[in-house]
């Protein structure tokens, strides 16, 4: 048995979980979350807890269990809790700024850079280089990051770029003349 998928998910207060089938329905003071269990799985609710089970005993199956538990527990804790990615952005004149439901990042291309807010995902700007993306969808909240980190990922000889906030990045020495 999957040591991940046999344990239950513990329900917070104010979150409603909904198994209809194959499709569950999680909703919470942050948000509301869909999925669709995969084919071999099945779940439900019992006393405050939600219980992942398989259908057959083969390796797929048993990944299936602890992949759906994990996604399950990963949907209940971002719509109580949410999640939360920071990315700061280092370099002479490259900024940030949120305009309506767009971000508009300034990083020394010849042009600036205008990125859609997805729904669900709030993004703030602090000090013109901070940048927090939060959501109740972990996927969706790593995609933006990775999404805006992208547009110019930190190099190694001067730093600039955009980074996590807990990002070491490993410089490099330059060239030097003899």
């Amino acid at each position: 048995m999957s040591r991940i998928g046999k344990q239950p998910i513990l329900l917070p207060p104010k979150v409603k979980v909904d198994v209809k089938g194959q499709q569950v329905l999680v909703e919470g003071p942050k948000g509301k979350l869909s999925w669709q269990l995969p084919a071999r799985t099945s779940a439900k609710v019992e006393g405050g807890r939600i219980i992942v089970a398989r259908q057959g005993d083969d390796a797929q199956a048993k990944a299936l269990h602890g992949m759906s538990r994990a996604l399950l527990n990963n949907m209940v804790r971002g719509v109580s809790e949410g999640f939360v990615k920071k990315l700061e952005i280092h370099g002479v004149g490259f900024k940030a700024a949120v305009q309506g439901k767009n971000v508009n990042l300034i990083l020394g291309y010849s042009h600036p850079i205008n990125y859609p807010i997805p729904d669900q995902v709030k993004v703030t700007v602090e000090d013109n280089t901070k940048l927090t993306i939060e959501g109740p969808d972990r996927q969706l909240v790593g995609q933006v990051a990775a999404e805006l980190r992208s547009f110019y990922p930190p190099e190694p000889y001067k730093g600039k770029g955009v980074r996590y906030s807990d990002e070491r990045v490993q410089r490099k020495e330059g060239k030097t003349v003899q």
